[in-house]
This record gives structure tokens, sequence and C-alpha cells, in this order.
């Protein structure tokens, strides 16, 4: 069974198909995500089953309103705090769990990620479902996440129960994950579009994770395995924006088949090896378009034997930046070419 719902009258049909254990895929205002109860442990596995994800890598619980975090998770004080300023949005908080949180759910962990999206068709479906969903990105381990319905169908088609169609989602990169580690402070596990200067607004103390140690538990995806990949080798280019141009051109010359994601100022220059970002100073657009462009080039490698695919290399901190450069530098498998 695979069911497309496209209009909200069919919501609680996809609601039903969620608290009766069937696996469903739904909007969010990031990404869409894969849904299973919550509280389900046999749906929660088939979760990791259908993406062929690892099963040491936890999902995020999502609720229609902060205080649902209550049934299952432990809440405090900056909680609500930050709930206040950032929910509903693209922002993850994770706490300690309750034992109605199965550990197929949390990877075998203590602690859970809450989120509550802000997307109407997203708040909806929760809602309905009257149970929390535990849900990580709709697409197949390791491939780019999805921001469309149709790529859910790429991936995932017979592999679920319902995908429902949201349109294109507005941020187009996963939600900020943020560690409560005091009475006001807070530890960024992966960027996103909530961003350390906002999250410094309410909260004293804000640092970002430098990755895992040897041996440590992932307490938030995206984490400890390689993501977002295209299916095509994927190369940084490290160097000033000129520079970069003219390595591209070059290799383009000497007869690579390779293809530049780029921004809209740059594209004329490559025709039809160019894949457009948005204005170079929109890193807003950047975000939003980022996966897109990156399954972009899996339609082109299928005729063309593509063997490189090339971008600038993001900055690393300042706003959603942070996010991007976290999103590509995993997507590349950490390979960079200085130019």
């Amino acid at each position: 069974m695979n069911t497309l719902i496209t209009d909200g009258s069919s919501l609680s049909c996809a609601a039903s198909i969620l608290r009766g254990g069937g696996l469903v895929i739904f909007p969010t205002e990031t990404v869409y995500g894969l849904g299973a109860s919550a509280y389900d442990a046999r749906a929660a596995y088939n979760v990791f089953e259908a993406k062929g994800r690892p099963h040491d890598n936890p999902l995020i619980v999502h609720v229609s309103e902060p205080a649902d975090a209550e049934n299952f998770a432990y809440t405090n004080e900056l909680y609500y705090r930050l709930a206040d300023a950032f929910m509903p949005g693209p922002l993850t908080l994770i706490l300690k769990k309750k034992k109605i949180i199965p550990y197929e759910v949390t990877a075998g962990g203590e602690t859970v990620g809450v989120r509550c999206p802000s997307h109407p068709v997203a708040h909806e479906f929760i809602k309905l479902a009257g149970v929390p969903v535990a849900a990580p990105s709709a697409n197949l381990s390791g491939r780019p996440s999805p921001t469309t319905a149709a790529h859910c169908i790429e991936d995932m088609c017979g592999r679920v129960d319902a995908i429902i169609d949201g349109g294109e989602c507005e941020f187009g990169l996963e939600s900020t994950v943020a560690l409560i580690t005091g009475e006001d402070s807070l530890k960024i596990l992966r960027p996103g579009a909530v961003t350390a200067e906002a999250l410094s607004c309410v909260c004293a103390s804000v640092t970002t994770s430098e990755g895992l140690a040897p041996g440590e538990t992932p307490l938030s995806p995206g984490m400890k395995y390689k993501h977002y990949a295209p299916k095509s080798p994927l190369f940084l280019l490290d160097g000033e924006r000129d520079d970069v141009i003219e390595y591209v051109k070059r290799r383009i010359s000497e007869g690579e088949a390779c293809l530049f994601i780029c921004y809209d100022e740059d594209a004329e220059l490559f025709g039809d090896r160019a894949i457009s970002l948005g204005g170079a100073d929109d890193d807003a657009a950047h975000a939003h378009n980022l996966f897109a462009a990156l399954r972009k080039t899996d339609s082109y490698g299928k005729e063309n034997a593509l063997t490189a695919i090339y971008t600038y290399m993001p900055k690393r901190e300042g706003g959603i930046s942070a996010a991007i450069y976290n999103r590509l530098i995993r997507a590349a498998d950490h390979t960079v070419l200085k130019v």
C-alpha cells in the first residue's frame, strides 16, 4: 500500500494509519518526515527498516503543542522559555525520556528529541493522530533529505503506507538540535534555521558540539554517519570565488563529466553544467535549494556518467551558513580541495 494524500480532508485517514502502527510521510517546514507512533516499538523499528537506517541513529519525536512533551519527557523551565521563543518552529530539544518512549525510538538512549513543527499540515496531522510522532527525514538513509513529495516518492515508494503532499518545504534543511545542559545552558548538536545567535537571546550559554568522541553514543540524528550524499562524488572547493570558478572551468575544458552547484551570478558561465542555489548573498535561498540541487545531480548522472560535483566551501560560522556547512561537509564525506 502506498496512498498519496493531497487534500486536508484525508488527513484523518493518514492519522488513523499511523495510530494503527503504519508509516506515514508528512511535510514539515524543514523537510518531509517519515512518521510512526512514538509509543509503538514495532512501528519505530519499521521506520529504520524502511529507510535502511542504522538502528543506533535516534529519531526525533514531533508534537502538536510544546506542552505535549510532558507526556513522554522530563521538561524544565529552560525548555518552556525556548518553546515560547521558537516553537512551533525548526528547533529540536533533547530531554530525558520517560518509560513510555521505547528504546527503538531513542536508539537505546535515555534521552529523546522533541520538536513542534510549524507547518500547518504537520500540526493538524499530529493533532489528529493523538500520539507523538517519531520521524526522521523521509529519504533512504544517506541520501539528500526530501523537500517535496516527489522526492519522497522517488526514495520511499512501496516502503510506507501513505504520503501526505504538503507542497515544497519552506526552510529546506532539518531542524536545529540542541541539548539542554543546565539551567541556562545549551549545546547545539546539529545547526539549522534557529541559529546560535538566536538561541543566545534566550539562553545565557550556547556552545556547539565538535562532533562525537570515539565510542560516544549520538543524541541527535546527523552526528555519526555520512548523510545527504548524491550518487556521484561531491567536492567542496576551498578558495576565493574567482579561483573556484577557474578551477571548475579548467576541469570542464579537460573533459571531466562534472557539474557545478553555484550561485545565480555564476551559473551563466557554465550553461547546462550549472545547478543554481540562488543569489550569492542569499543564505536562506542556499539552504532552501541545497537538497533539491543535490538530487538534481543524480538525474544528470544517470545519462552522462557523472564523475564529480563541485561547489563552494561554505562558511563554517554565522547564521544559517553553519547549517549549510554542516550538511555539505557530510554530503561530501569531508572531501575538501584547496584551489
